[in-house]
């Protein structure tokens, strides 16, 4: 795992932890990103087949996965099935969405941005599926 380019879910702390754990535990084969950030980072919008080291709180890597979808979205095309992958329990895309954008305008993405986003439904989405891989 030590070879892999890290992937960080949420910001270090306890949604870190929860994110990790639904991975370990097989509830979660999908995450999300705003667009925007990828653009601000100067990082390519991954690929399927791409494989990443996900990092635990204290940056350490807790699992391997490989992507197996990557779509740039609107967020208003996630649909339920893709909110339940998630691994957060989440019932459907309503609540996906309003967790999210709490995120996505929260003071640490803000700060990385540089401003709060504003979060339309035509906000692009970088939405990832993925499996993860034994160890």
């Amino acid at each position: 795992m030590d070879d892999l380019p890290p992937l960080e879910l949420a910001f270090p702390g306890p949604e870190r932890d929860r994110g990790v754990a639904a991975v370990l535990n097989g509830e979660k084969t999908a995450f999300t990103g705003l667009l925007e950030i990828h653009e601000k980072a100067g990082e390519p919008v991954p690929a399927p087949g791409d494989r990443f080291a996900v990092l635990d709180s204290g940056g350490r890597p807790a699992a391997a996965i490989e992507l197996t979808e990557v779509r740039v979205v609107p967020i208003k095309e996630i649909d339920d099935a893709y909110a339940r992958a998630e691994g957060r329990g989440y019932a459907g895309a309503a609540e996906w969405r309003a967790d999210h954008e709490r995120f996505f305008r929260s003071e640490g993405v803000a700060a990385f941005l540089g401003r709060t986003p504003g979060i339309t439904d035509d906000t692009l989405v970088v939405a990832q599926r993925f499996r993860r891989l034994d160890p």
